[in-house]
């Protein structure tokens, strides 16, 4: 099973199974037009928003947002992992699987699952069985846990000592090595292993799958570090991973929303009082894989943080990793808890239902805003004007117009400027542009930008990338920045992807543009399918004659007498857009 999946055997794949067949395998479908419907597995909901198109082998549910191809779908919807959908669907199709070469990893993971598996079952006997696990258990008695919630999360207990662990393993034919990569052991210099954990209590830490990864330990009386984690390893990665996440979605598959919370005894606690949508970051700040997790969960996220200065410090790095995410339905939220209390003590205190109500709670822009005018003062213009200088920088990093506009509308409110100043301010002047008579479409189609919707329109329909020929792409590239995802899409479509949609989506899993390429693609363009290449070569008009526009601006910006022979014709020859 070693090595990497080539993406020629995906776009094979994708192009021999039918998304419809894979996806009637698990939900009733009902056929809507070209499409098909279902109710959505993935929150829940009366009428069909669950829609899969044999098409663009996608489907997308415009309830709660989620998308993608069968691989996808497998992916969220039995909780595998990339490679094993991938396993199942090239059973179902009759394929075998080619792997690239890779020499670095020794042996599979599937041995080290199993070694730290046995090391959970081992800790959770010592809170049973050890000679010291009274002052374990009196721990936890005096945390207000239950005996019912420590077996949900197969809590356990390092005793003291320095092999106990190694010492029970070894003796099952496991070696000190396999302990080492598991991130169990740590080899002397002066040679041998020794246990990591010892004298805490233990909190496994699953994927999503339930598999064990990791290890958090807490030290029981006094002694540093508080908290001890398992080392990076093949299979556990900090910056990827969220304790509790297994158990959340065990509880509940169909969710509306996760709140992150900063320990392990909250997610505990809170899964207890029955708040069973409780994670926690593994010891790190929030990352943008974090987010992205939880998006592909839920559509809402809320970070539940203290009041207090550190509290506060970690909200506002959440807000800065949040803010380039949000797109199609997804929220965040923060909740700031009353002074004394974290979310262990709130939720004994107000109960499941009070928890929220307790607290200070803000959206995500409203947060920003909320934060950024206590630096101001809003009685006076130009207190006003800070306000939206330091606005700005953020508010242009939200990649969706609907998003963004709602912000705008906050910035609004509170500077008193003028609504259409703002608006160009953050570049949602052009949202109202009028420009040739078109075919209608939808509202949501019409709100993006112009190089948004030449996208949508790639992405549904491959074969038109003939039309983005060398020179354009070259001219835009320069003029609009190499970086455009329409000019990423070309290039991948150039080098030989297939044109098919889901299969074209494939190729930015756990990628930046993943989530903007994904909602584009979903996105009903209400175009007949008679206009749909003109559109596309008129959206490409308007985007080269906006380059043209910036070139222009750009040689303007220049002194005269510092112009070529070519920025002259260029200017000479430059028409202004009416």
């Amino acid at each position: 099973m070693a090595g990497r999946i080539p993406e020629q055997f995906i776009d094979a794949l994708l192009a021999r199974v039918d998304i419809v067949d894979v996806i009637e395998a698990y939900l009733p479908l009902r056929r809507a037009g070209r499409d098909f419907q279902a109710l959505c597995p993935f929150h829940g909901e009366k009428t069909p928003s669950f829609t899969i198109s044999r098409e663009k082998q996608f489907y997308h549910c415009f309830g709660c947002g989620a998308h993608g191809s069968a691989i996808g779908f497998l992916m969220k919807y039995r909780s595998l992992e990339f490679p094993e959908a991938v396993e199942e669907l090239a059973g179902l199709a009759g394929m075998e699987i080619p792997r690239e070469a890779r020499s670095q990893r020794p042996s599979s993971n599937r041995e080290i699952y199993e070694v730290l598996e046995q090391a959970r079952a081992f800790y959770e006997a010592q809170l049973r069985q050890s000679s010291e696990r009274d002052v374990a258990v009196s721990y936890l008695k005096k945390r207000g846990l239950s005996g019912e919630v420590a077996k949900a999360f197969r809590l356990g207990f390092a005793p003291s000592g320095w092999r106990n662990l190694i010492d029970t393993l070894t003796a099952r034919g496991i070696s000190e090595t396999q302990l080492e990569r598991a991130g169990l052991a740590i080899k002397r210099d002066r040679g041998g292993y020794y246990d990591r954990f010892r004298e805490r209590v233990m909190f496994p830490i699953h994927d999503r799958r339930g598999r064990v990864i990791g290890f958090g330990g807490r030290v029981i009386e006094s002694g540093e570090p508080k908290y001890l984690n398992s080392p990076e390893t093949e299979v556990f990665h900090k910056g990827r991973e969220l304790y509790g996440l297994h158990e959340a979605l065990a509880a509940d598959r169909k969710l509306a929303r996760l709140v992150v919370v900063e320990g392990y005894l909250d997610v505990v606690a809170l899964h207890q009082f029955g708040l069973p949508q409780a994670v926690a970051t593994l010891g790190t700040a929030v990352t943008r894989e974090h987010l992205e997790l939880l998006f592909r969960q839920v559509p809402e996220v809320v970070f539940c943080f203290d009041g207090d200065a550190a509290g506060k410090r970690a909200a506002w790095r959440a807000l800065e990793i949040a803010l380039p995410l949000q797109e199609g339905n997804r929220a965040v939220r923060f909740a700031f808890l009353p002074d004394g209390h974290d979310p262990d003590s709130a939720v004994r205190e107000f109960g499941a239902e009070g928890f929220f109500k307790a607290a200070r709670v803000f959206g995500l822009t409203d947060y920003l805003l909320d934060t950024l005018k206590q630096d101001v003062d809003l009685s006076t213009g130009d207190g006003r004007a800070r306000l939206v200088e330091q606005a700005k920088p953020y508010l242009l990093q939200i990649p969706s117009q609907s998003h963004r506009a709602t912000a705008v509308r906050g910035l609004v409110d509170l500077s008193k400027f003028d609504d259409e100043l703002i608006r160009r301010e953050l570049g949602l002047a052009g949202a109202r542009y009028a420009g040739p008579r078109r075919p209608p479409v939808l509202n949501r189609f019409k709100s993006r930008t112009l190089e948004e919707q030449a996208l949508a329109m790639l992405l549904q329909n491959p074969a038109l990338v003939g039309h983005i020929g060398p020179e354009l792409a070259e001219f835009c590239a320069a003029e609009l920045g190499a970086d455009l995802p329409l000019l990423e899409v070309r290039r991948a479509l150039e080098a030989g992807a297939p044109p098919s949609t889901a299969a074209l989506l494939e190729r930015w899993r756990d990628h930046p543009l993943e989530g903007l390429l994904s909602q584009l693609a979903a996105t009903d363009l209400g175009i007949p399918d008679s206009a749909f290449e003109s559109e596309f070569v008129g959206a490409l008009k308007r985007l080269a004659a906006r380059a043209e526009e910036q070139r222009f601006a750009r040689i303007s910006a220049i002194p005269f007498e510092q112009w070529t022979d070519e920025q002259r014709e260029i200017v000479r020859n430059y028409k202004r857009p009416r």
